[in-house]
């Protein structure tokens, strides 16, 4: 069957349509399920992150886009202008460029090979994996392990979490006369976290849904930082200078009236809002209030493409490395698909020796000399075996001239009485 990518990114899709059909964590084990159900579907996997959402399949494309319209209850006229299809080849080849962070807002960047390894660990809990992806992702880890080692394509960059801190000093010059809110405790959250605490604000803290997983991050942390509960938000909101949030909620956690009601305790001292979740976390009408300085992850391309020139001739390396992983991947795949075929091949002739050699075994019990059974027994053989490719020269041939080229591959042939 077909393997088949389809999806959209930060390239081809702005957040306002990414945010619309990205999947939650929460969800994604059971949209999964869902997906595998199709018919015309027998394998599949879904990748989501703040820049990107894409179905990885083997089977029907139209029948996983329109599954995915479905189960965002969204009008395909509305997303389709942003899709992009990849099919066998191709889809082996953005597989392998998304794994090594050649597809990337920040080229070269290493988190979203963990974010495939746990799409794909979630689709294999699921048993939505079977031997093609399976084949495909062991190929595209192995891939972007040996890219990344030996080539320089993540080298300079400048991560989400460094761009945070970037443009907050835009505004705050002083990084460590500030109070810095996190929202949330995941993966990007920590990233983000980590590098303000290198600068040592004033305060920092963090808020999440539940107080363990906020206390944790806290003590990872080289700076003193508090864990509070998410439910203080509305209460402390106004407290903070730098407001960084990346949850995992479907909806908006931090809304225009609970942002304008902290620009007025805050008396004209101005906030930054950093929005790194997908769906958004804070209500975009947040940003048309004064003061309030509110960005998103789209908005972060600038800075994230920081000394990008200085790594394109390291992705053009990585970029050849990778024709030549697809190149290997293609020509395995394909060896792989003759393997029945070759198996039925041997089956068929050990049928017809095996039926030859009865025949040899029951004259020599009649008593036939054993010379004349052998000779017998080669020239039966022989035209069992020569049947079959005998009977496709007289009868196609002249309709398929291939085939005439074919068996003198096969059976290493000069051909030298052909006629043109």
């Amino acid at each position: 069957m077909s393997l088949t990518v389809i999806g959209l990114n930060h390239q081809t899709a702005p957040v306002s349509v990414r945010e619309r059909l990205a999947f939650p964590a929460i969800e994604l084990a059971e949209a999964l399920t869902a997906l595998g159900s199709q018919e015309e579907i027998a394998e599949a996997m879904i990748l989501s992150t703040c820049n990107r959402t894409e179905i990885y399949c083997t089977g029907n494309a139209t029948t996983a886009i329109q599954w995915l319209a479905d189960y965002h209850q969204l009008p395909l006229s509305e997303f389709a202008p942003y899709l992009y299809q990849f099919h066998d080849k191709q889809a082996v080849q953005h597989a392998f460029r998304v794994a090594c962070g050649l597809d990337s807002m920040v080229l070269g960047e290493p988190q979203i090979l963990g974010q495939l390894k746990e799409a794909v660990r979630v689709a294999r809990s699921r048993h939505t994996l079977h031997q093609q992806l399976n084949a495909l992702f062991e190929k595209t880890f192995a891939t972007a392990k040996e890219i990344r080692n030996e080539s320089a394509v993540g080298e300079n960059s400048v991560s989400m979490a460094a761009a945070a801190v970037k443009m907050a000093a835009q505004i705050f010059p002083d990084i460590s006369a500030l109070n810095v809110l996190m929202v949330g405790a995941g993966e990007m959250i920590e990233l983000v976290a980590t590098y303000f605490a290198a600068e040592c604000p004033r305060r920092l803290t963090v808020l999440n849904r539940t107080l363990e997983r906020a206390q944790e991050l806290c003590q990872k942390l080289s700076c003193e930082a508090d864990a509070r509960i998410l439910t203080a938000l509305p209460e402390i909101l106004a407290e903070y200078d730098v407001i960084v949030s990346s949850t995992a909620s479907p909806f908006p956690v931090i809304g225009k009236g609970l942002v304008e009601r902290a620009l007025r305790q805050r008396r004209g001292m101005p906030m930054f809002l950093l929005d790194l979740a997908v769906p958004r976390d804070i209500e975009a009408e947040a940003g048309e209030l004064n003061d309030a300085y509110l960005y998103s992850v789209d908005d972060m391309v600038h800075i994230v493409q920081h000394g990008q020139a200085a790594r394109q001739q390291a992705a053009a390396e990585a970029e050849k490395m990778v024709a030549g992983k697809v190149a290997e991947f293609i020509a395995w795949q394909q060896t792989r698909n003759s393997v029945p075929l070759i198996c039925e091949l041997r089956d068929q002739g050990e049928q017809q020796r095996s039926k030859a050699v009865n025949k040899a075994l029951r004259r020599l019990r009649k008593g036939t000399p054993v010379e004349e059974v052998l000779q017998r027994l080669s020239r039966e053989l022989t035209n069992s075996l020569l049947h079959a490719p005998t009977r496709a020269l007289n009868k196609d041939s002249q309709q398929y001239p291939e085939l005439a080229e074919a068996i003198c591959q096969i059976y290493q042939l000069h051909g030298k009485n052909q006629q043109h």
